[in-house]
């Protein structure tokens, strides 16, 4: 999948640790939505593809919300699908070794505009194996016109992750798998293993 950029963000994030590692290369190990703030309520305004490199500023404290920089523009990722180099290792960003120091940044102003009331957590995974083929172009249009509330988790919509049982799947007609309208985008799950099989953007 073809990288998509993402506008410049306004505003400057404060750096509160200046001891803490900053400008750290990072590079995703799925296709990774980039979000106009930390959070799953905030906009998509851009995909990280798999193995596309960006430039890591900080991470908010006790968060899994990290802002990144590439090609000129800024937004925020959930760290649970970014990868950087400590110790020579390449290791998932919230799994770090203890001790290994990350910039601390200040949320935006306005997260207070934005509800953290989640209903559940999408649980993190290895990204599904393999190029899940694009959904048929009726498919895409069922969903599009049989749109459904949406539900808000806390996590990122990611291929391979997995939704609690408490989301509704709905089903579509003649088709092996489901759908839902989750953190603002709607996806693909297969109803079996509930794994998000293919996001649509």
């Amino acid at each position: 999948m073809k990288s998509l950029l993402f506008p410049a963000v306004a505003g400057m994030l404060a750096v509160m640790s200046g001891a803490a590692l900053a400008d750290t290369a990072v590079s995703a190990v799925t296709d990774l939505n980039v979000r106009a703030g930390p959070g799953p309520q905030y906009p998509v305004i851009g995909v990280l593809a798999a193995g596309q490199s960006a430039t890591l500023n900080g991470c908010i404290e006790n968060s899994k919300w990290c802002t990144i920089a590439e090609a000129g523009g800024q937004g925020w990722v959930y760290s649970d699908y970014v990868t950087a180099d400590f110790g020579g290792s390449r290791v998932v960003l919230t799994q770090r070794p203890h001790g290994s120091s990350v910039a601390i940044v200040s949320p935006p102003e306005d997260i207070g505009n934005y509800s953290n009331d989640y209903t559940g957590a999408i649980i993190s995974s290895d990204p599904v194996v393999g190029d899940f083929p694009a959904p048929p172009a009726e498919i895409r249009t069922y969903v599009d016109t049989h749109r459904v509330d949406p539900v808000y988790l806390d996590g990122e919509v990611v291929t391979g992750a997995t939704l609690p049982d408490t989301v509704e799947l709905r089903t579509i007609p003649d088709y092996k798998y489901r759908y839902v309208y989750v953190n603002g985008q709607q996806a693909l799950i297969d109803p079996q293993t509930r794994r998000i099989m293919y996001v649509m953007r």
